[in-house]
């Protein structure tokens, strides 16, 4: 009896055949990196006129802030760790790790931009007693350029620190909160000269949005079939990957059309297929900050904002 339940047990498991293998992108970001950066600086320049000496600071400012975050990520042993620049948009460090920790990643985001704030406000500082413009101008870009990434706004910083802090598990605020943000960043676009490019943000954001929209009726189908989605992609069985992947058929039908649900064999869709499941699974996210740590990080984080009124006070 015991036999056949096994024999049972291995023809089923026989259909599924193996999941594919998530290929990571092994060109050199290093490379990639410093051409847009070029890239970056030659606009600036360029078509925006820029000063060049003032472009250089920015993207010393932009390179240390990212650092910041890249090392901490490091740190913390995370892998695949690679930090890319956006021409006009800034730059941004990736990293994959099985298991989040919600003290890690606050610490990881406000290693961003407190070092920044804090050079900047000694530079700002030092020439209180010893004039220099060149320091002067450093100063205040490192001050006010990651002040403006605190913002409690996503895809800032700010933002980001608050999503981990209170909401990252409360999807129905996640999402008032990404559409607040949205609003935001439009009017921050629209309001400030030479910045309409920033509108980029806010409908990159919208399609996002849309996006969780619907791998959350996902993940709630798969929840109620007791099939887990909160795993690193390596982790995830076989089984469940070619059951999620026949949700994300049926859920998107005109994006993958011509692949079948519920046909266990790889298509030529299947890399698309890959990344958009991946977008749905969920890293195991440990909550280990208690409200007095709350309260720590963010008494720092309002610290952060009373600087330059006490530069204000000092002149």
């Amino acid at each position: 009896m015991e036999t056949d339940e096994n024999q049972h047990h291995q023809e089923s498991e026989l259909k599924y055949p193996p999941k594919p293998i998530l290929v990571q992108n092994k060109k050199n970001w290093v490379t990639r990196s410093i051409i847009s950066l070029v890239m970056y600086a030659v606009f600036f320049i360029i078509f925006l006129q820029g000063n060049p000496v003032y472009v250089a600071a920015v993207l010393v400012v932009l390179l240390i802030h990212e650092l910041g975050h890249f090392f901490a990520m490091k740190l913390y042993g995370y892998n695949d760790v690679k930090l890319f620049v956006l021409p006009l948009l800034g730059a941004y460090v990736t990293g994959t790790k099985s298991r989040i920790s919600q003290r890690q990643m606050s610490v990881i985001i406000l290693a961003g931009p407190v070092p920044g704030i804090l050079l900047g406000f000694a530079m700002l500082m030092y020439t209180l007693y010893y004039p220099n413009d060149r320091i002067h101008m450093l100063g205040n870009i490192f001050l006010y350029l990651n002040l403006l990434n605190l913002l409690p706004f996503m895809p800032l910083d700010g933002g980001r620190l608050l999503e981990t802090l209170f909401i990252r598990e409360r999807y129905i605020i996640r999402m008032v909160f990404s559409i607040l943000s949205i609003i935001a960043m439009t009017l921050v676009a629209i309001v400030f000269p030479n910045s309409i490019i920033f509108l980029l943000i806010p409908v990159s954001m919208i399609f996002n949005v849309v996006l969780e929209v619907k791998n959350q009726k996902i993940r709630d189908y798969l929840k109620q079939e007791h099939i887990n989605y909160i795993t690193d992609y390596a982790d995830l069985p076989d089984k469940n990957y070619w059951s999620i992947r026949d949700c994300l058929l049926l859920a998107y039908s005109t994006r993958y059309k011509g692949v079948e649900p519920g046909v266990y064999q790889y298509s030529v869709a299947e890399g698309a297929i890959i990344q958009h499941i991946t977008s749905i699974l969920q890293t195991p996210f440990q909550v280990d900050v208690k409200a007095f740590g709350k309260l720590f990080i963010m008494l720092l984080y309002v610290a952060m904002f009373a600087l330059p009124f006490i530069l204000i006070a000092l002149h």
